[in-house]
């Protein structure tokens, strides 16, 4: 870890790997996406490649393709294969190793699928998967089943079908655009789906899931903002993992979704050697809200085939909540959680701060250790209720 890391001070990386004349097109997200690393030959012209990363890169075009934004690849060390940017985005040979827990689906999704895009899992909220491409691709990808359009399946969603299953469930009252990326459309499509959601009377709100701030963020214009502010109550949860990946662009991009009106929340993934320390996760959350994002959920890794190489022991993420609560602000915490595999959805996961639970009583302990005891309420009887009541009656306010 670079001390940097931990240094509160946002910074541009630009032009880094890339020569001064892409300087003119930076901040045009077109060109970031034409220009994006995604293969072996644009991996050896920035850096020194281990063999791991090598037979990694050979294996993804069978899993999950690689495809690194500019913008997010100046954030990669040359040199260091630890680097914690490098091992979300450069595949590498553990990948190609499915340990017996794991599985494609690991979030049972496609068992909830009652229309082909549309995830039904919980009471009152849907799951609509509108694309299989993103902007860069995480090595950890839930979907990675459907998503980069190299894996066994393929996303074929149903896009009448799911707009009259929603129309006929009155119980769905929000619907979380996801996939791939949403923000990846242009702002007229984007525009056209949200109306259509929002022609829906019981759809009370709208949410987009998206890692397009933080691998893209030349993406969030003011155009798009502008759109997306005619569609409220709409939220966007981001997904950063990594204090250094909040830059001055990545700021200024989330700035203008906050200035849109649009609540920000972050969710992140418990990673071996990218995020699984106090230090760097604090430096992380108190980063996040210093760009107007609010924390929200801090991800156990799924079981995904191949993931085994990042996937962190449940008791790190414990131990990181426990080290973050009390030591910075409640807004700063996020609220750990596993999404029961095969689909048993998010379950929260806590430390453990009650001692004892007694008749009358439960005893707790704070964050520094210190034991407390918070007794339940004490019933008011009939007779003292008579007593006050006479009193006040009567013009007595004494106790």
């Amino acid at each position: 870890m670079r001390p940097s890391d931990l240094d509160p001070a946002f910074i541009s990386h630009a032009p880094g790997y890339w020569s001064e004349d892409a300087t003119e097109n930076w901040d045009d997200h077109r060109w970031q996406l034409r220009n994006r690393v995604d293969s072996l030959a644009d991996l050896d012209l920035r850096l020194n490649l281990t063999d791991e990363e090598r037979a990694g890169v050979l294996l993804a075009g069978t899993k999950l393709a690689m495809a690194i934004t500019p913008h997010f690849f100046n954030l990669i060390d040359r040199d260091d294969p630890n680097c914690p940017i490098r091992r979300q985005v450069i595949p590498r040979i553990e990948e190609g190793w499915n340990a017996p827990e794991e599985m494609a689906d690991p979030c049972g999704e496609d068992s909830h699928m009652p229309v082909p895009g549309l995830v039904h899992r919980y009471p009152d909220r849907v799951l609509f998967l509108v694309t299989d491409r993103c902007a860069s691709y995480c090595r950890y990808c839930t979907r990675s089943r459907v998503v980069s359009g190299v894996g066994e399946q393929h996303l074929e969603t149903q896009w009448e079908m799911a707009f009259k299953y929603l129309e006929k469930h009155t119980e769905v009252r929000d619907v979380l655009l996801s996939g791939g990326d949403p923000l990846l459309f242009s702002d007229d499509k984007l525009d056209k789906i949200l109306t259509r959601l929002r022609a829906i009377p019981h759809i009370q709100f709208i949410r987009i899931g998206s890692r397009i701030p933080i691998f893209l963020p030349q993406r969030i214009t003011p155009e798009l903002c502008a759109m997306l502010k005619k569609h409220h109550p709409l939220f966007i949860s981001i997904h950063s993992n990594h204090p250094r990946e909040l830059t001055t662009e990545v700021r200024d991009a989330l700035g203008r979704l906050a200035d849109a009106g649009i609540p920000l929340g972050n969710q992140s993934v418990m990673l071996r050697g990218v995020n699984d320390s106090v230090e760097v996760q604090k430096a992380l959350v108190q980063k996040l809200l210093m760009c107007r994002v609010k924390p929200y959920y801090l991800y156990q890794c799924d079981l995904i085939n191949g993931s085994s190489h990042l996937r962190t022991p449940v008791a790190e993420g414990v131990a990181i909540i426990e080290g973050l609560r009390g030591h910075t602000t409640g807004y700063a915490i996020p609220q750990f959680v596993i999404d029961g595999p095969g689909g048993g959805g998010k379950i929260p996961i806590n430390p453990n701060y009650v001692v004892d639970t007694a008749s009358g009583k439960i005893t707790l302990r704070n964050f520094e250790g210190e034991i407390f005891e918070y007794p339940d309420p004490t019933p008011i009887s009939k007779e003292t209720l008579k007593a006050l009541n006479h009193r006040a009656l009567n013009g007595c306010h004494c106790p």
